[in-house]
């Protein structure tokens, strides 16, 4: 449906809630979808107003990953697809960076299934809910293609080899299975993904976005560190939180027992 938005945005008070919006394709990552995702990431990156966000679908497939029926029509090109293969992992590889880095934090809604670059997306984020019914795979290696690029994400999400599993087999992860290997951080009965990404994303949503903003920056930051170069980094994260205003709000409010009133800077 060419006149219908790829993703939607509805804002919900300070939670925002993005929704893949291509369920007849299974919410495949072509490159509209990309495209897309990448230009409402960046309004949300840029909105003040925002403290979560929320990313879900339409449809029985969060996302079947990359559209292979797009990627096929340019083995065509007189190049034979290379350069439209590299810039299109080049897009979704800055998507995905695009949820790492983003400044409020990102949960995933997972109804159905994640598969090859829809799993990457998943594993991405910073939470992940996930129905019952719904199930995790990167199933590349059965086509002749190994998910190497959602295994960058995979592999820092679960245990190396619990990914490898994954990327060697490219079996289909139950919600179960995936909440044990921790890709997944809660499993709800069907239906219930986005009620629940909901709820947690409001908790979130209510603490100071100048602590949120800067939590998620330091942790990405000093979790790619050795010890001694990740301490240092967190410490200056500390250093600049504690000089914020609501640092001080709500250490006052903690000393003083009452609520503490955020100015979110």
């Amino acid at each position: 449906m060419p006149n219908t938005p790829a993703v939607l945005r509805a804002d919900e008070g300070a939670v925002a809630v993005l929704t893949l919006n291509r369920p007849a394709a299974r919410n495949s990552l072509s490159r509209v979808m990309i495209a897309a995702l990448q230009e409402t990431l960046d309004g949300i990156a840029a909105d003040d107003a925002i403290r979560c966000l929320i990313i879900t679908a339409e449809g029985p497939a969060f996302s079947a990953g990359h559209d292979l029926k797009e990627i096929t029509a340019h083995r065509a090109d007189p190049d034979g697809g290379r350069g439209f293969f590299a810039e299109t992992m080049q897009a979704c590889a800055a998507v995905m960076q695009s949820v790492v880095t983003l400044p409020q934090p990102v949960i995933a809604a997972v109804e159905g299934v994640a598969t090859a670059a829809g799993c990457q997306l998943a594993a991405s984020c910073d939470l992940v809910v996930a129905a019952e019914g719904a199930k995790f795979c990167t199933p590349g290696v059965d086509i002749g293609l190994f998910c190497t690029t959602p295994g960058v994400a995979l592999a820092r999400a679960v245990p190396r080899k619990a990914a490898m599993e994954m990327l060697l087999l490219g079996e289909m992860i139950p919600a179960a299975e995936a909440h044990r290997m921790g890709l997944v951080n809660r499993v709800v009965p069907r239906g219930q993904a986005l009620e629940e990404a909901l709820a947690l994303a409001r908790r979130v949503a209510a603490r100071s976005a100048v602590a949120l903003r800067m939590g998620k920056r330091g942790f990405n930051q000093q979790s790619a560190l050795p010890l001694a170069e990740a301490y240092a980094a967190a410490g200056t994260v500390m250093v600049e939180n504690l000089l914020a205003g609501d640092a001080a709000e709500g250490i006052g409010a903690f000393l003083g027992k009452r609520t503490p009133e955020w100015r979110h800077r």
